[in-house]
């Protein structure tokens, strides 16, 4: 009977981390990293209103999409550049960073400072709006 409950009580708190993964999967959230490597990393690619900045792997389907979507939003955008970095290949950066998987979007300022941090792949409503709080906060730019 013990063994029941537990495996019970084992599916039910599965199922509940998966759920709050699933939800988290993707969305932009607030993050503040002022004076990060990022900006100098970048250096004649940030966009005048904000930059998205995508960690890839090679082998990252999630990745491809993500790219995609970042795409069609830097043209819909005036203003928004997207630069890819390679996360193996620069390994500084991702731990200076705290990038734990691919893809991750960090959403940058015109200073080059990250404001939003997106950890999955992101949809296309979630990159938009976090690019408007992005430039919201920079000034009178709008989407």
């Amino acid at each position: 009977m013990i063994g029941v409950l537990v495996v019970v009580v084992v599916i039910a708190a599965s199922v509940v981390v998966g759920l709050v993964m699933r939800h988290r999967n993707g969305r932009a959230r607030p993050t503040t990293i002022v004076g990060s490597p990022i900006a100098e990393y970048l250096r004649g690619r940030l966009g005048s209103n904000a930059t998205m900045v995508q960690f890839s792997s090679a082998f990252c389907q999630p990745c491809r999409a993500t790219r995609r979507i970042l795409e069609e939003v830097t043209v819909m955008v005036p203003g928004v550049s997207h630069v890819e970095i390679d996360a193996e290949e620069n390994l500084d950066l991702v731990r200076a960073l705290d990038v734990k998987r691919t893809p991750t979007v960090l959403f940058l300022g015109p200073a080059g400072d990250v404001q939003e941090r997106a950890s999955g792949q992101p949809r296309k409503v979630d990159v938009i709006a976090a690019l408007g709080r992005v430039m919201g906060s920079s000034g009178d730019v709008t989407i």
